[in-house]
């Protein structure tokens, strides 16, 4: 099975409300083309998932996050990071993937995924 990973990185609203939607685009046709999803936020991104900004693009890219981990999508994120924002507790809560950066970015070399980047 094929893999493509959307990483989401920068936490500008295009990037973040593009990514999120590019994934849950891809999600949508996934089984159909036999193709595994995964997502992965890192910096910014990974940040504005906890942020209490609240405006339209944040609680958008929120509720995008929190219903691609519903619908069965993996959702990665940092857990360096985690730990020295203290978000852990938050991102476990919303069904978040905890995963040392560098793990995830071998893992996916090694698995031929397609990575695409916002």
């Amino acid at each position: 099975m094929a893999k493509t990973v959307v990483f989401i990185f920068h936490g500008d609203d295009a990037s973040l409300s593009a990514g999120s939607h590019v994934a849950e685009r891809v999600r949508q046709v996934a089984d159909d083309v036999d193709l595994e999803l995964e997502v992965y936020c890192f910096g910014p991104a990974q940040a504005a998932i906890t942020s209490p900004v609240d405006d339209e693009v944040h609680a958008e890219y929120r509720a995008q996050i929190d219903a691609l981990v519903a619908s069965g999508v993996r959702v990665g994120a940092c857990l360096n990071a985690a730990v020295a924002n203290e978000t852990e507790d938050e991102l476990r809560r919303r069904g978040v993937t905890l995963e040392y950066a560098r793990d995830a970015f071998a893992r996916y070399g090694l698995e031929g995924a397609a990575v695409v980047s916002f």
